[in-house]
């Protein structure tokens, strides 16, 4: 049987044998794909959904023949970028705009951190020591622990956590409360789909936050691995429903799984605080750079429980005792359970990791310690407070569920018939960056501790003007 043409199987088998690609040759392919049980390299993309399969070849430009031509190429790209820095921007959303210390970049940029991908402790000069310093600053924060060497980002984390969930109940159903990121939920959806049905619970209209009963319905009906809330939720709303969230769980044998934005955590209760059993998010707001969106790393945290701890597919950092007594080194702790000890046999493939991020996280944490916490959680809760405030009073502009308590995050809704789109473009001609836009009135706007009151109050008569 012919391939479909611009198929996988079909482009394979049009390509000639490569001198410098492994396995090139037809008979060796073919061979590889006899060994794992495969049709046609097909079967390997039937994951990926049609609507996002491309089923032509890229059309790439000319090639670059030399560095000068790529070196300007590049710069042609990258001024097409404005910085957050060089404008006002209350963009925010899961990638956030915090003051980064000179010193964070100072020690991810060191040769020993920045270029070291992997190794062992007598080649990695004080990267195990700089992973297992991270941890444990951040099991401080969580008040948890164990923590692990950081995963891809937030959501990969989020994942994990739920999948780490479902192996210890050995149950199917995983569910989702409040409000989340669709783009989070579409990865959480995603990562759990061999094993797992993610089912939405939808919030309470009135409150923003987690419908209750909603939830003890769903779990009512059983086979429920994890219950999944976020703290703040994607609207950035603080919901006082997450304690009793944890309990419902728990008297239903199902394991309470939270995400949160560690950065909050100086004001806010750590989830281990109100019955989280696993803790997840990302380490993007601890010192690490928006980097055109992708400074992200995935943070789980757990206490000391083994059912929990042996279902970490990731590298755990510990002290051990070397051969001198009374000396103690940095190394892997319970290194069998992992996806690089176990290989193909493991519960959970975790690729590669974050580590670099961890580090500069773990320099953050180090340098601003619980008073520096506090201060920076105070100063935006009341930056966000009074975005908020400034805002509701310009006519045409409302603010959902003003009352509750936002972190950094808040919504918006403009009333006065023109449209988010229309709106944001204003403001970006007048060097403002609005928020991110969640429907043709509404948006998700954020402030942090880099905001000043005359920032807020600029955007506040910015939009006034817009709006009328």
């Amino acid at each position: 049987m012919t391939p479909p043409e611009n198929s996988p199987d079909h482009l394979h088998a049009q390509a000639p044998a490569h001198p410098y690609i492994p396995n090139a040759v037809p008979a060796v392919r073919q061979a590889m794909l006899d060994a794992v049980g495969a049709a046609g390299v097909e079967d390997f993309y039937a994951d990926i959904p049609e609507e996002i399969r491309l089923r032509r070849s890229l059309d790439l430009p000319a090639p670059l023949r030399s560095e000068a031509q790529l070196v300007r190429h590049m710069e042609q790209l990258l001024t097409r970028n404005t910085p957050a820095t060089r404008t006002l921007s209350f963009l925010g959303g899961g990638c956030y705009q915090h003051h980064v210390p000179a010193v964070v970049d100072e020690v991810m940029g060191r040769s020993e951190f920045l270029t070291a991908y992997a190794g062992e402790p007598y080649e990695d000069h004080g990267r195990f020591q700089a992973m297992w310093e991270y941890q444990s600053l951040m099991a401080e924060l969580l008040d948890v622990d164990v923590v692990n060497v950081p995963v891809y980002d937030g959501f990969q984390a989020a994942g994990t956590a739920l999948r780490m969930a479902g192996r210890v109940t050995g149950l199917r159903r995983l569910l989702i409360c409040g409000d989340v990121d669709p783009d989070k939920l579409s990865k959480i959806r995603d990562y759990v789909r061999p094993d797992h049905d993610v089912v939405l619970v939808p919030t309470d209209p009135a409150t923003g936050g987690a419908d209750v009963d909603a939830v003890r319905s769903a779990l009512a009906e059983g086979d429920v691995a994890a219950v999944y809330a976020e703290a703040p939720s994607r609207l950035g709303l603080v919901d006082p429903a997450l304690p009793e969230l944890g309990e419902l769980a728990h008297d239903q044998g199902a394991l309470y799984v939270v995400g949160c934005n560690p950065i909050s955590l100086g004001v806010l209760a750590p989830p281990s605080s109100y019955g989280a059993d696993l803790t997840c998010g990302d380490i993007q707001p601890l010192g690490i750079r928006m980097s055109y969106g992708g400074g992200n790393a995935g943070f789980i945290g757990a206490n000391d429980d083994l059912r929990l701890v042996s279902e970490y597919p990731t590298r755990l950092f510990g002290l051990v005792p070397t051969d001198v007594e009374g000396e103690y080194g940095f190394g892997d702790v319970a290194y069998d359970r992992t996806s690089f000890a176990q290989r193909e046999e493991g519960k959970e493939w975790v690729g590669t990791a974050a580590a670099l991020h961890g580090i500069g996280a773990g320099v953050y944490l180090s340098l601003m310690g619980p008073h520096g916490m506090r201060e920076i959680g105070e100063t935006i809760l009341a930056h966000t407070a009074y975005a908020k405030q400034r805002l509701a009073a310009i006519p045409g502009v409302e603010i959902p569920y003003a009352e509750a308590v936002h972190f950094a995050d808040f919504p918006v809704r403009f009333t006065g018939g023109r449209s988010t789109a229309d709106i944001h473009a204003d403001l970006r001609e007048r060097g403002i960056f609005g928020g991110i836009e969640t429907a043709a009135d509404q948006a998700l706007y954020c402030v942090t501790e880099v905001h000043t009151k005359a920032d807020i109050d600029e955007l506040a008569a910015a939009l006034e003007e817009i709006v009328k």
